[in-house]
């Protein structure tokens, strides 16, 4: 087909000539749009709205085209084409050719979206997916370019190669089609060498293949529209029966009735924002004293979803939550801690006083979304030192509390090395930050010392969005890990904390309840008690670890859950190993901390009675015995279990 000579500017043709002209060439004109949609919409989307573009195109009121053409021409003269068919030909396409253009401009909520980004209303196919007929190599390949381009920049390549335009013409038209940058969308253009595979099937939406849609999905949804239906009915049956359907509920709002608590929680404007400078007058260091932070704080959109998202968690959200942490709405409007860009996503931190609530869409779009719940109540400044903001490529992000000054990463296996200096964003970002053990192998172990409101703490990501506190000391007398001693101990301990991982862990406490001799000469072995209390305080875990010298990791000797023992309530602990000497002699060891004034040991061919808190009796391999203990008050006490 010629394509119509449009070197003038087209006149508004009367209804008749225009829809003449799209009838006659409706091929291009449906050719002409789709080619310029954005692939993005896919293909059977770009056919149904190119077709819809182009029906579209007819104007709405009539107008006397002898007549125009008279006040034109009398107005411009030499212009020519002013009511012929080439004329409306020319319109009608500058209508297709805007259209397309703005179905390519991304719906926002800022502004209402226009007819062309919307889906078509007509024509509709149900029950079938439509797409021109596929192509050689080559028409792939020019698919692909074209995609790389953007709608401007597409419209001046078709205007070129379909439409056979001059350099001069096309940018008229494409300035008449509202292209800002014209000169810059035909450079991008590409290479006229192109041009005849335009005309190729691959992009002729007027020769169609057609293929069913999903079978199964579509049975679900027509027997989830029946079902929904029955239930609707149903329902409207029980509310209308005397009473108000099940019952009377005294005082209770009616079904569905809407609760301004609710409706505050959902609303971006009300979230709690708390000035920079209140933590450093504030009763409590926790969370509720940390300001908002972060580059998107007044994004009231972004703010938005984050808070739809948390009320109502749709099937695209991934939603984890920390043992004992319920993922409800808030009950009222929630504290913001952050909102801003972080690597490839973009994340909102809120608090609600129980939980801390994270909120993490990618930076490309909002389709799919992660939704994480960590349980915060009674956090203080040893607890509420940092947030865990992204994991990437096993690096994680730290958000540090407000009265933090200074923060360094150590490896707590080697504790002789020197800590490594984190330099802070002025919103209290860390850089990325090794995971620990990230690949299970253990060969290191990352953890922060964070110096803030007078004393440094050390903490280590345990997958969760708080990080937990390490501490040394008996029960009830914990203190920081800043001693050597201490971080020695840490770095035979470290490579057991993967046992508490991703359990809700608060704190985990190391301590040293007992040193013993060990037989023939051997040296002295530790023992050492790990507690990982939790933030609901139900499940907390304890461990039982047992030391010999030389050995660069400690053994698991005993361990329990929900036990009080190794802490406050029940400050002592009592633990046993099947050990062998350097001479191959086999040894049942136990120690238990100094509330122990003897222990007894029988079974398996073994006995042994020992006055004090420490035991070494001979054992065959493989023995299995019993341990007790008896305190100083002359009350029992059993092992670790």
């Amino acid at each position: 087909m010629t394509a119509p000579d449009t070197a003038t500017r087209p006149l508004p043709p009367d209804v008749e000539q225009a829809e003449a002209a799209i009838v006659e060439h409706y091929p291009r004109l449906v050719r002409l749009a789709y080619l310029v949609l954005p692939p993005a919409l896919g293909r059977n989307r770009r056919v149904l709205t190119a077709h819809s573009l182009a029906q579209r195109a007819l104007p709405r009121g009539r107008r006397d085209g002898t007549a125009a053409q008279a006040a034109v021409q009398g107005g411009v003269p030499g212009q020519r084409g002013g009511a012929g068919p080439e004329s409306g030909y020319a319109y009608v396409r500058l209508r297709v050719l805007r259209s397309a253009l703005e179905a390519g401009i991304p719906v926002t909520f800022r502004a209402l979206p226009r007819r062309a980004q919307l889906p078509p209303l007509l024509p509709q196919v149900w029950g079938l997916r439509l797409f021109p007929r596929s192509g050689g190599a080559e028409e792939l390949a020019l698919d692909q370019w074209l995609a790389t381009l953007d709608g401007p920049g597409r419209a001046a390549c078709v205007l070129r190669a379909l439409e056979r335009l001059p350099e001069p013409e096309v940018l008229r038209v494409l300035t008449e089609a509202g292209v800002a940058n014209p000169a810059a969308a035909v450079a991008e253009s590409g290479d006229p060498s192109t041009d005849e595979l335009f005309s190729s099937p691959e992009f002729d939406p007027c020769v169609l293949q057609a293929r069913p849609t999903d079978l199964l999905r579509r049975r679900r949804l027509v027997r989830a529209g029946i079902a929904a239906g029955v239930a609707l009915a149903v329902c409207g049956v029980l509310l209308a029966l005397p009473g108000g359907g099940w019952g009377a509920d005294g005082a209770a709002a009616p079904l569905y009735a809407r609760n301004a608590a609710a409706e505050q929680a959902l609303d971006p404007g009300q979230l709690v924002r708390v000035a920079p400078t209140v933590w450093g007058t504030s009763s409590r260091t926790d969370y509720s004293g940390w300001p908002a932070r972060g580059d998107r704080v007044d994004d009231a959109a972004l703010l938005r979803r984050a808070l739809a998202v948390w009320a109502r968690p749709g099937r695209s959200v991934v939603v984890s939550a920390t043992p004992g942490t319920p993922s409800g709405p808030p009950m009222g409007p929630p504290q913001l801690l952050f909102a801003g860009t972080v690597d490839q996503a973009v994340v909102v931190l809120l608090y609600d006083g129980l939980r801390v609530a994270r909120y993490a869409e990618p930076r490309s779009g909002t389709e799919i979304a992660a939704l994480d719940f960590a349980r915060t109540d009674g956090a203080s400044a040893d607890t509420a030192a940092a947030l865990v903001l992204s994991r990437v490529d096993g690096n994680v992000r730290y958000l540090a509390a407000p009265w933090v000054t200074g923060m360094t990463r150590r490896d707590l296996l080697k504790p002789a090395d020197a800590p490594t200096g984190l330099e802070l964003t002025s919103q209290g970002v860390t850089p990325p930050v090794p995971s620990p053990a990230p690949d299970g192998t253990c060969t290191s172990w990352n953890a922060l010392a964070v110096t803030g409101d007078g004393a440094t703490r050390l903490i280590t990501d345990l997958g969760e969005l708080t990080p937990a506190r390490l501490t040394s000391g008996a029960p009830g007398a914990e203190r920081n890990v800043t001693e050597g001693a201490e971080l020695g101990d840490w770095s035979r301990i470290a490579c057991l904390l993967p046992s508490v991982r991703s359990h809700g862990v608060r704190t985990v406490n190391a301590w040293t309840y007992a040193k013993q001799p060990l037989p023939e000469g051997d040296g002295t072995a530790t023992w050492l008690c790990t507690r990982a209390e939790t933030w609901q305080g139900t499940a907390d875990r304890v461990q039982a670890q047992f030391l010999a010298p030389g050995a660069p990791l400690a053994a698991q000797a005993a361990k329990a859950e929900g036990s009080p023992a190794c802490g406050p309530r029940e400050p002592r602990v009592l633990a046993g190993v099947l050990w062998k000497s350097k001479a191959g002699q086999w040894y049942v060891l136990a120690a238990g901390s100094a509330q122990f004034a003897s222990l007894t040991v029988g079974g398996g061919r073994v006995s042994g009675v020992a006055v004090g808190n420490r035991l070494a009796v001979k054992a065959p391999a493989g023995a299995q015995v019993e341990l007790t203990g008896k305190l100083t008050d002359g009350s029992k006490a059993g092992v670790l279990r």
